[in-house]
C-alpha cells in the first residue's frame, strides 16, 4: 500500500489502483505550501468531520477530479447544496463495500461544524480492510475504550492517529490508543500546524517507542510504503 502525506490530516492512500485521499486541508496550510493541491488525483475524498482544518479544498479538488466524496449525512447534504452531488453518506456504526474494499465508520470524539457554522453531523474515524491491508484512521478524536472494539473489526497494519494535543489526543494518548488497537505502526496526524498544537517531535518518537511502536512523522508530499 502506498501512502502520501499533504501536511495536518491530510493523506491519500492507493489501494487497488484507487487514489483515496483524506480530509483536505493543503491550500491554508503554510506548511504544506510546497504541495500543489491542483496535482492531486483522488478516486474517493473521506472526510472525517467538518472542520475547515480537514475541509477546506474538499469542494476544489472534487469539481476537478469527480472524486466520491464519503462523509457524514450533513455534511453530504452541504456538498450537494454547493454543487457536489458525487457523494455518498454514511454514519457511526455503519459500513460500505466500495471497489476498493470495505469501510467501517467508527466512533471519533470530537466535534463537527462546517466553515459556515452549519450542523456537521457525528465526527466519525474510518477502518479499512482491503485485499491489500487493513488501517484505521481515527480522525480528531480524545482517547476513547471505543478504541478497543477496532481490533474486532480488523487487524490493522497501521493506524493514523492526532497527536498534536490540545484538540485531539497528544503523543501519550495516541500512543495508548495504539495499544488499544493492537497496532505497531502510527502515522502522526494533526501536529504543528497551528500555534496551539506544536509539538517536540523527538518526545513524541520516544514515547511510542517506549511502548513498542513506530511512530512516523512525515514532511508534507512525503511517500510511504507499507
Amino acid at each position: 500500500m502506498k501512502l502520501t502525506y499533504y501536511g495536518h490530516s491530510c493523506f491519500a492512500v492507493e489501494i487497488k489502483g484507487k487514489n483515496i485521499l483524506f480530509d483536505p486541508f493543503i491550500t491554508y496550510n503554510e506548511l504544506a505550501k510546497n504541495v500543489d493541491v491542483n496535482t492531486i488525483e483522488a478516486d474517493y475524498i473521506f472526510l472525517s468531520h467538518g472542520h475547515e482544518d480537514h475541509i477546506a479544498d474538499c469542494i476544489s479538488v472534487a469539481t476537478r477530479t469527480g472524486a466520491k466524496v464519503v462523509c457524514s449525512f450533513e455534511i453530504h447534504t452541504w456538498l450537494n447544496n454547493k454543487g457536489i452531488s458525487n457523494t455518498h453518506p454514511m454514519n457511526t456504526g455503519g459500513k460500505w463495500h466500495f471497489d476498493f474494499g470495505t469501510v467501517k465508520c467508527v466512533t471519533a470524539h470530537h466535534s463537527s461544524g462546517l466553515p459556515d457554522g452549519s450542523y456537521g453531523g457525528n465526527p466519525m474515524g474510518f477502518v479499512f480492510t482491503s485485499g491489500e491491508g487493513n488501517f484505521y484512521y481515527s480522525g480528531d478524536t480524545a482517547l476513547s475504550f471505543d478504541m478497543q472494539l477496532i481490533p474486532a473489526y480488523a487487524p490493522v497494519d497501521f493506524a493514523v492517529l492526532p497527536i498534536g494535543d490540545n484538540f485531539t489526543m497528544d503523543a501519550g494518548d495516541a500512543a495508548t490508543a495504539a495499544k488499544f488497537v493492537d497496532c505497531q505502526k502510527v502515522l502522526g496526524v494533526h501536529y504543528d500546524t497551528f500555534g496551539y498544537i506544536k509539538i517536540d517531535h523527538q518526545q513524541a518518537k520516544d514515547l511510542f517507542a517506549q511502548q513498542g511502536i513506530t511512530l512516523w512523522l512525515l514532511n508534507p508530499g512525503e511517500k510511504l510504503d507499507i
